[in-house]
């Protein structure tokens, strides 16, 4: 089949990744970055129609999570098998804005970066972006020393991203219907999108 986006063997992508540590990885060029989440259909299929995320169905009153990288999204989704994640997008972001939302992000748990737990309960109270740095996981869910990011976002951030920058959404089933079959951590034949560490500076 086509794959919706460049792909590469898993092994030969592992065996390049950072084992452990925060990475953020994603398939990313100059200008954007690609992001998934899982969907109802009815949010979901709105979305590939009209290329953003602003039907009916979609609130911008409640915090979406945004993740750019795709097996943690696989583990997340049960490969698109979980109710209500059945629909899986890709969704190509400008690159600007997804730097712009990292840098502006609080930890959803407190950390040594604050001073005090009051300073950082105030940063969360005024952020309009979460961070959470998870157990990356591998194609057949084995948890990993690796960690991935995911973001939380709402109020103007997510009107944002819902909208103008947004750049295009992709329709991951059919790739993530074909690849399934395949998740096994060793499997010679699964295809990933390619991902490599994004830094921001």
């Amino acid at each position: 089949m086509n794959a919706p986006l460049p792909t590469e063997p898993h092994l030969v992508q592992r065996a390049r990744w950072p084992k452990d540590g925060r990475h953020i990885l994603a398939h990313h060029d100059e200008s954007s970055v690609i992001v998934y989440q899982a969907y109802r259909p009815a949010i979901g299929e709105y979305a590939i129609r009209h290329g953003r995320l602003d039907g009916p169905d979609f609130s911008l009153s409640r915090m979406s999570w945004i993740k750019p990288n795709f097996l943690w999204m696989m583990y997340r989704s049960g490969w698109g098998t979980k109710e209500g994640q059945e629909v899986i997008l890709g969704l190509r972001l400008r690159r600007a804005f997804f730097e712009r939302v990292v840098r502006e992000a609080v930890p959803s748990t407190f950390d040594a970066g604050y001073p005090s737990r009051e300073a950082w309960q105030e940063a969360v109270e005024h952020s309009e972006v979460r961070l959470q740095w998870d157990p990356d996981h591998s194609p057949s869910g084995h948890k990993l020393e690796r960690r991935a990011i995911q973001l939380g976002l709402r109020g103007r951030v997510l009107a944002a991203f819902a909208s103008e920058e947004l750049l295009e959404v992709i329709d991951m089933r059919p790739f993530v219907d074909a690849q399934r079959p395949l998740a096994q951590d060793d499997n010679t034949e699964l295809q990933l999108p390619v991902e490599h560490p994004l830094v921001i500076g």
